[in-house]
């Protein structure tokens, strides 16, 4: 076989290593914004679900966040045990979990505005190749572009 025929298989022609290693990057740049207010990258964007919404069912939060109820749970635990959100039964139906932010946690959102503006001086793309970049990725989720 010729060399060209392993072409495919160099990581430099891999679509999926610079969103990978990028995605690693950029999470990474979250932590010491993240460590002050006692949350991970994965708890951090769960807290904007409830920050957003106030109430939301576990199933749909999975949806969203693109995460598994086995992900979600031990989150969701650590979260109500800081003090951040509660979980109880759907009375409607005893199979829907429903998180909710408590007053703690709902604090938390005044401290969390600083820290997207902290990631968007670390990014080093223009405001028009992130517009670009981030309905690119939303069009390789088949998801709909969420306008803010």
């Amino acid at each position: 076989m010729s060399k060209q025929t392993y072409d495919p298989l160099k990581i430099e022609n891999q679509l999926c290593f610079p969103l990978y290693a990028c995605s690693r990057n950029l999470i990474r740049q979250y932590k010491p914004f993240l460590d002050k207010l006692d949350l991970t990258y994965t708890q951090y964007i769960a807290m904007m679900i409830l920050w957003d919404r106030r109430s939301v069912m576990v199933k749909e939060m999975g949806e969203t966040l693109c995460l598994d109820s086995g992900t979600l749970t031990p989150l969701l635990k650590k979260l109500e045990a800081k003090g951040f959100v509660t979980r109880r039964r759907d009375e409607r139906d005893e199979r829907n979990l429903i998180v909710t932010l408590t007053e703690k946690g709902a604090a938390l959102r005044q401290e969390a505005l600083a820290v997207p503006p902290q990631i968007s001086a670390r990014v080093p793309l223009t405001r028009k190749e992130a517009d670009q970049l981030y309905r690119l990725l939303y069009k390789m989720l088949g998801r709909s572009v969420v306008e803010p």
